[in-house]
């Protein structure tokens, strides 16, 4: 497997637990909205890196 689809899907990752945590900062979401958003984006990351999707 190559490394660009990896480092794509980190970036990608990165950029969206981000968002989640400023929007939770913000006070735009609450805790357990904060953790279903990074676990989905967890989730997303995690099948792109093992092969069984394309983490979008």
């Amino acid at each position: 497997m190559s490394d660009e689809p990896t480092d794509e899907a980190v970036e990608r990752f990165l950029d969206r637990a981000a968002a989640a945590l400023d929007d939770y900062d913000q006070g735009y979401a609450d805790a357990d909205a904060t953790l279903a958003t990074l676990r989905t984006h967890v989730d997303e990351l995690a099948a792109t890196v093992e092969g069984d999707g394309d983490g979008a």
